[in-house]
C-alpha cells in the first residue's frame, strides 16, 4: 500500500559540495539534485574563467587525491546518493498515487515492471 504523502527528507544536502542546508544560505532544487548558492557562484566563476578557452573534462577527480582524501569524501557521496534515492522514491510514489502502472514506471526507468515493483513498492 502506498502512502498518500511521501515522508519528506529531514535534511537536504547540496548535491555538489554535500553541505547540509543548515550550513548554507540557499538551495535550488532540480530533478533529484540540489545546488547551493556557494556552488552556483563557484560554477559561474569557473565558466567565466574558461568561457573563451578550449577545455577538457577532467574526470575522474580522484587522480589528484590521496587515499585519505578519497576516504573522507565518500561519506558525502553516500549522503547525496541517499538523497537522490529518496527523491526518486517520492517521484515513483506520486506516479503510483496518480494511478500510473508499474509497467510504465519500469519502462521509464529501463527496467521490467517486476523490477520496478520490487524496488519501489511499499510493503507493510
Amino acid at each position: 500500500m502506498l502512502s498518500a504523502h511521501p515522508t519528506p527528507v529531514a535534511q537536504i544536502w547540496c548535491s555538489f559540495c554535500a553541505k547540509p542546508d543548515t550550513e548554507i544560505d540557499m538551495l535550488v532544487a532540480g530533478a533529484g539534485v540540489q545546488i547551493c548558492n556557494e556552488c552556483v557562484a563557484t560554477a559561474a566563476a569557473i565558466m567565466d574563467t574558461y568561457r573563451d578557452r578550449p577545455h577538457e573534462v577532467r574526470l575522474p577527480m580522484w587522480e589528484s587525491m590521496d587515499d585519505q582524501q578519497m576516504l573522507s569524501y565518500i561519506p558525502r557521496i553516500a549522503v547525496v546518493a541517499g538523497q537522490v534515492e529518496a527523491d526518486l522514491r517520492a517521484w515513483v510514489a506520486e506516479l503510483r498515487r496518480r494511478g500510473v502502472t508499474w509497467s510504465r514506471v519500469g519502462g521509464a526507468l529501463g527496467v521490467t515492471r517486476q523490477s520496478a515493483w520490487e524496488r519501489f513498492s511499499v510493503q507493510r
